[in-house]
C-alpha cells in the first residue's frame, strides 16, 4: 500500500498510573498534494478515546490527534501492552471535508490509492525516580546535609533566644527607672507646692524626658 501519511512518533507512549486517565499526542503528516482521509482504529477500543479518529488532511498539512488511554485498576504483567493501533489513509476527491469520510474509502483493493500504518503501545512510568547523585549510593551525604541543616537551625534558634532575652531585659530595665524618674516627679511637685527647690523640678523633667527617649530607642 501507498504511504501518503508520516505519522509521528512511531509508538504510542502512555504514562502509567493506577487509576488515572492519561494521555499521548500524534501527528498525521499530509507528505502528498492530494487531500487524504484518515481513520484510526484500535484492538482495544473500549480502553481509548481517540479525538479526532477520522478526518481529512489537506495537501502538505497536518493534523493532529490525542488518544487517551482509560485508568487500569492493576497493572499489566512486566508493564508491557499488546494494545495497537491502525491508521487507515486513502486518496479523497479534491476538496472533500471531514462529512465526507467514509469507510468505503478505505476498503478500496486498489493499493496505489489507500495506506496503512501500525503503532503499538508502550507504557512509560509517570513519576520515573529521582536520579541518585554520584558517590551517594550510601545516602551519606543526604545525612551529612541533614546534619548541616540542623546545626544552622540550632544555632539561628539559640542566637534568636539570646536576642530575645537580652532585649527583654532592656525593656524591664528601661520600664523601672521610668518609674522611678516619675516617683521623682511626684515628690518633686510636692516640694514645688511646698515652696522648694523650682530648679529641681526642671532637671527632674530634663531625667524624666532623657529616660523615655532612652527607652523608646531600646524598644526599637
Amino acid at each position: 500500500m501507498a504511504e501518503f501519511l508520516s505519522v509521528h512518533p512511531s509508538e504510542l507512549k502512555f504514562p502509567f498510573e493506577l487509576r488515572k486517565q492519561s494521555s499521548c499526542s500524534l501527528q498525521l503528516t499530509n507528505k502528498t498534494g492530494h487531500y487524504i482521509a484518515f481513520k484510526v482504529k484500535t484492538t482495544n477500543p473500549k480502553r481509548y478515546s481517540v479525538r479526532p479518529n477520522a478526518g481529512i488532511i489537506s495537501p502538505n498539512s497536518v493534523c493532529s490527534i490525542t488518544v487517551t488511554m482509560q485508568a487500569h485498576k492493576e497493572a499489566p504483567p512486566d508493564m508491557q501492552c499488546r494494545d495497537k493501533f491502525l491508521i487507515q489513509s486513502a486518496i479523497a476527491p479534491h476538496g472533500a471535508t471531514n462529512k465526507d469520510v467514509t469507510q468505503e474509502m478505505f476498503n478500496r483493493r486498489d493499493e496505489k490509492n489507500t495506506g496503512e500504518f501500525k503503532l503499538r503501545v508502550v507504557y512509560i512510568p509517570a513519576n520515573p525516580p529521582s536520579p541518585v547523585p554520584e558517590g551517594d549510593e550510601d545516602g551519606a551525604s543526604s545525612t551529612a546535609s541533614s546534619a548541616d541543616d540542623e546545626i544552622k537551625r540550632s544555632s539561628f534558634s539559640e542566637a534568636a533566644r539570646s536576642t530575645i532575652i537580652k532585649l527583654k531585659e532592656e525593656k524591664e530595665a528601661a520600664v523601672k527607672q521610668n518609674k522611678e524618674l516619675l516617683n521623682e516627679l511626684e515628690k518633686a511637685r510636692k516640694q514645688t507646692r511646698q515652696g522648694r527647690g523650682a530648679a529641681s523640678i526642671r532637671i527632674l523633667l530634663y531625667f524624666l524626658l532623657l529616660g523615655i527617649l532612652v527607652g523608646y530607642f531600646i524598644r526599637k
